[in-house]
């Protein structure tokens, strides 16, 4: 176990790397992907089911957590690793993007912003300063700087008012993150919208400020993929290579493939556990719908291979039964199975980067996934 923060690459296929991030509460496989903790919960999961699936790392939402139940108050109760019984690394964002996204009322200036909560309506500020403090109070081992993130499209100008805003709040917060224990990390976060040359100043104004790694934040907010994997591949050269690079709230398994194979070493979406708690599945034959009546006498799990119990030990008849009774349980297994394939698929890539077959095991993925469901036998 190491007291500092630090990033190794073990090997390279193309631009794909693997490596790995060592904490002091742990060690992070990478490309990594990071199962999203809303609310100091990963929804429907115990956090044993959580670590069983491969995940070495969570992300928690620093906006929902200042709102319920406070940092203070997790701070007082020793920390959101004790709160949640999840001792090995978190991650939190700045709470930027659910300040965009969720609040009523907001009103940003320089100094920070100033929002309605979605919860009860009282008004908060969040300045550089106070994301960090809250991130601390948190006891996260990876924090992101707060910054500005538009909705795409936008315009040029109002891309780059939000990139250089986000610039000055890095300075900012790499400033009032000085005062944390050793051992922690703050990442700052590319923005500039889907303008190649915004996105470039910001990746060199980031990396001359020399932070322990770097976000790109910005995209997957209703972009086309096309437009997502054009901004990381104008990022990616100007983003240091000895530090991890962490693309925001991506994505589909195709977009973890795509988005790794230019480079990317990590990831968070809620895709796996929002599409569970929607009757969708995530498998190497693609996605399964269990909503489908085709399920409702099908003996067969959603994959015989599969290590996951959920995968591999409950019908597909069973499943779309509890999705069409609503049953709770439906939902949980459907997680399970999601983040189960997800962290499935991070395993392969980083074995076959590691093997240098990273081409071969992409192409047969998705192979598998556009050859589809096998159907039942008659």
């Amino acid at each position: 176990m190491t007291d500092t923060f630090s990033f190794q690459l073990h090997a390279t296929d193309g631009a794909a790397r693997t490596g790995l991030i060592s904490t002091p509460r742990g060690e992070i496989r990478t490309p990594a992907f990071m199962p999203v903790g809303t609310a100091a919960t990963v929804k429907g999961m115990y956090p044993e089911q959580v670590r069983a699936t491969g995940a070495d790392v969570l992300l928690g939402n620093t906006y929902h957590l200042m709102l319920r139940p406070g940092a203070e108050r997790v701070a007082e109760l020793g920390g959101l690793h004790r709160f949640m019984n999840w001792e090995r690394p978190i991650l939190t964002d700045s709470g930027g993007f659910q300040v965009m996204s969720l609040s009523g009322l907001r009103k940003l200036d320089e100094s920070g912003v100033t929002f309605r909560s979605h919860v009860d309506g009282a008004m908060h500020e969040m300045s550089p300063e106070r994301s960090v403090e809250i991130q601390g109070l948190l006891g996260a081992d990876i924090q992101m700087q707060l910054d500005e993130c538009v909705r795409l499209p936008c315009t040029d100008e109002e891309a780059e008012r939000a990139m250089r805003l986000s610039l000055r709040w890095a300075e900012r917060s790499k400033r009032a993150f000085e005062a944390q224990p050793k051992g922690r990390a703050l990442f700052g976060i590319v923005q500039g919208g889907a303008v190649p040359r915004l996105r470039v100043a910001s990746a060199q104004g980031l990396a001359d400020l020399d932070f322990p790694g770097y976000s790109i934040g910005g995209l997957a907010v209703g972009e086309p993929q096309e437009v997502m994997l054009a901004m990381i591949e104008t990022v990616e050269p100007h983003l240091p290579a000895a530090k991890p690079r962490y693309l925001m709230g991506v994505g589909t398994p195709d977009d973890l493939v795509e988005a790794v194979s230019r480079g990317i070493d990590m990831f968070d979406c809620v895709m796996p556990t929002r599409s569970g708690r929607h009757a969708l599945a995530f498998t190497r034959f693609g996605k399964i719908n269990l909503k489908n009546a085709r399920h409702q006498n099908d003996p067969r799990p959603l994959d015989e291979t599969s290590d996951c119990p959920a995968l591999r030990d409950y019908s597909r008849a069973y499943l779309h039964h509890l999705i069409r009774c609503e049953e709770m349980l439906g939902s949980m297994l459907l997680t399970w199975a999601n983040l189960h394939y997800y962290q499935d698929l991070m395993r392969g890539m980083r074995a076959a980067i590691a093997a240098g077959t990273f081409a071969d095991f992409k192409a047969a993925t998705k192979e598998g996934w556009a050859q589809g469901d096998i159907p039942a036998r008659p």
